[in-house]
């Protein structure tokens, strides 16, 4: 499906609040005036139908990714991801189904943001199996009336889950787990001070460690900087300005510099990766 007109790519607060806009402007469809568009898409691959079907709900996106505004991502990237899984949907919508688009947008909506919340919320993942992944978001929201969960409460989280209670005890472990200080409360008695600070040696000054973090440092440089040489000029940038840069770019501010779209700068950027890996694990 072509990349709707209406700016689904946006950088910047002023641009958010234009596409804000016509999310909220947009007019409600109703049942019939939907299907008939829908049919058309489908049957005669009518860009200018599927657009106004994607104009319809940008309202759902922006409802939807608010709802994820807790792990501390920014709106326009939710938003963004939000509208890929709204133009899956609008793809793939069959109106003689007999239900509306927004019932069945809203799936690849949220589809959509939970990958993206699970690849970026923190830096050491905590979802990394299936069962993880669906206890992740089930566990933040039980968890908003809950304290602490008790161990009945864990049990019945893991039966509803169907997830095993070990699953479910680790998982709340890591999310509600905080880091330690490393200092410690200042303490005058430093026989009972255990802050890391009082029984950590400080390998910064090691000769051996210096030597060997130099020796790791450059010859990790090598491999990626190899690794990078073999890419084509696109891929190269591509990753270059998501990864690499100071000022990392979004998927659609790189999908409006090549002209294509946001699902495609996805794909570049993981095959990249891939050729990327083998290079590496050579």
């Amino acid at each position: 499906m072509t990349k709707p007109s209406v700016a689904l790519s946006f950088s910047g607060d002023s641009n958010l609040a234009g596409f804000l806009q016509v999310a909220n402007n947009a007019p409600v469809l109703s049942a019939e005036h939907e299907a008939r568009l829908a049919r058309r898409f489908r049957d005669e691959s009518d860009v200018d139908a599927a657009r106004e079907l994607v104009i319809s709900q940008l309202r759902n996106v922006v409802h939807v990714a608010k709802g994820f505004t807790g792990y501390g991502l920014p709106v326009a990237d939710l938003i963004q991801e939000g509208n890929i899984g709204l133009m899956k949907a609008v793809k793939n919508f069959d109106p003689e189904r007999g239900i509306r688009l927004v019932s069945y947008a809203v799936h690849w909506i949220k589809a959509e943001i939970y990958e993206y919340v699970l690849r970026n919320w923190k830096m050491v993942k905590v979802a990394t199996t299936k069962a993880q992944r669906k206890l992740f978001f089930n566990l933040r929201k039980a968890r908003k009336s809950l304290n602490a969960m008790t161990e009945q409460e864990t049990l019945k989280l893991a039966e509803d889950l169907d997830v095993p209670v070990k699953t479910v005890r680790e998982m709340e472990l890591r999310m509600t787990s905080s880091d330690v200080a490393f200092d410690g409360a200042s303490n005058d008695d430093d026989e009972f001070n255990t802050s890391p600070a009082a029984y950590l040696p400080d390998m910064r000054y090691n000769p051996e460690e210096l030597v060997m973090a130099a020796e790791t440092s450059e010859v990790n440089r090598e491999s990626l900087a190899a690794a990078i040489a073999e890419l084509d000029d696109r891929s190269r940038d591509i990753l270059t300005q998501r990864w690499l840069s100071e000022k990392k770019s979004t998927l659609h501010e790189l999908a409006a510099k090549y002209a294509v779209s946001a699902e495609r700068i996805r794909q570049i950027e993981k095959r990249a990766m891939e050729k990327m890996k083998v290079h590496l694990t050579v």
